[in-house]
């Protein structure tokens, strides 16, 4: 009997990619605010990293903000879970921060309410979407963190890293990485941290600052996330 069930999980699934793949550049530009669900499905809650005064890094090739790469990743993911029939909480919905006031200790007043609303909607899946940065320009490609001490982030974060590293643009196989981090510590439920590239490797940068890749990797991310729930 477990194993019938296991196989109909499974099947169930495979369909929610195969249908979000035929949607794959229709359903994308999908606006960031909280939509209604019905009760008992998975709140997946997306934190599109930095924003407001935290520019976060800045590409080498495009001089692009992180921040503004984060929250067009994010919206696009956002996409692929709703038509999913996930609901899906974004910390953040525009360019404007979460701190409030920029006085000092403005980026601990942001992490703080990032936390809050992870708590506030009794987050199933917590994946903050970030970009990386590194002195070595050779360094490229996707990397997932994750929480030393949670299993679950754990196979979340290899189910994310093999969809990313399965990508035809892929060509840095990375290893899914123990972080110690604030954002990956805000719940119990699977957490991770999605760093989709390196903007100090000039190649990353141009993807990274794609509306085509960036609809790629958000596809990829959620794939990842969906192959968590099989």
């Amino acid at each position: 009997m477990k194993i019938i069930i296991a196989k109909k999980r499974v099947l169930i699934i495979a369909a929610v990619i195969i249908f979000t793949g035929a949607l794959l550049g229709v359903i994308c530009g999908v606006g960031a605010t909280s939509e209604t669900f019905n009760q008992g499905e998975k709140v997946i809650v997306i934190d599109a990293g930095h924003g407001g005064i935290d520019a976060g890094v800045v590409g080498v090739a495009t001089s692009s903000k992180e921040s503004d790469i984060n929250l067009a990743i994010s919206r696009q993911l956002k996409s692929y879970f709703i038509a999913a029939g996930f609901k899906v909480v974004m910390t953040r919905t525009n360019n404007g921060g979460l701190y409030g006031s920029s006085s000092s200790g403005f980026k601990k007043r942001d992490m703080q309410k990032r936390k809050e609303i992870i708590e506030s909607c009794n987050a199933d899946m917590v994946i903050s979407v970030h970009q990386n940065f590194c002195p070595i320009p050779s360094r490229r490609g996707g990397t997932v963190f994750f929480d030393k001490g949670s299993d679950v982030g754990r196979e979340l974060a290899n189910c994310i890293q093999k969809s990313i590293n399965n990508m035809e643009e892929c060509v840095s196989k990375n290893t899914a990485l123990t972080g110690d981090y604030f954002m990956l510590k805000c719940t119990e439920s699977p957490s991770v941290i999605v760093e989709c590239g390196f903007l100090s490797n000039s190649e990353d940068d141009k993807l990274l600052n794609s509306d085509d890749y960036q609809k790629k990797i958000a596809y990829a991310i959620f794939k990842g996330a969906v192959a968590y729930y099989g």
